[in-house]
């Protein structure tokens, strides 16, 4: 039995009144956790390319090289070009890899985000005295729209980071081959 099917059984819900299925609430659950370790998975995708980015700078002394002013004092076309290629790519691989794990800010919230628990906690507190399914269901349908915008985001940048590698690797190259 996978891990998967064990969590499937403990997350199942038993609604108070026949609104809403658990079906339902199992679902919208699923797609709550699937969303939240998608978050957790860009954010350990930049974490890769920003350390293999700094490493590649650190260790190299070519990368070094393209971020000296007399690099390009003077040298080679092809080298040049390369080398600004190189910088620029280095740079922006960096800086997408960095905009992946900023926090991010989104106008609405649930109950489910610590920063706002104490606009919502009187919320919860009448919708669990009225045991009210609506209120529940509609802060995991919520929290999910939250989280589906947090990846797309997330997963934009890392996009871009994992380009900016590419042609990192790839302008690295074809310096080598033109030195």
């Amino acid at each position: 039995m996978s891990d998967l099917e064990g969590a499937t059984e403990l997350m199942e819900s038993f609604p108070s009144t026949n609104v809403i299925g658990s079906e339902y609430f199992d679902q919208i659950k699923k797609i709550n956790d699937i969303f939240y370790d998608q978050i957790k998975i860009s954010d350990q995708k930049a974490a890769y390319i920003f350390t293999f980015m700094l490493a590649f700078l650190v260790s190299s002394g070519d990368v070094r090289a393209v971020f000296t002013w007399t690099r390009y004092v003077g040298g080679d076309p092809k080298t040049l070009l390369f080398s600004g290629l190189l910088a620029a790519a280095s740079v922006f691989s960096i800086l997408s890899a960095i905009l992946v794990v900023l926090p991010r800010h989104v106008n609405k919230s649930t109950s489910m985000f610590w920063g706002s628990w104490g606009k919502h906690r009187q919320l919860f507190w009448e919708a669990a005295a009225r045991h009210d399914q609506r209120y529940l269901f509609a802060e995991y349908l919520d929290n999910a729209d939250i989280l589906s915008a947090i990846a797309r985001g997330k997963y934009r940048c890392v996009t871009l980071a994992f380009r900016g590698l590419m042609v990192t690797v790839v302008a690295y190259v074809m310096l080598l081959i033109a030195a």
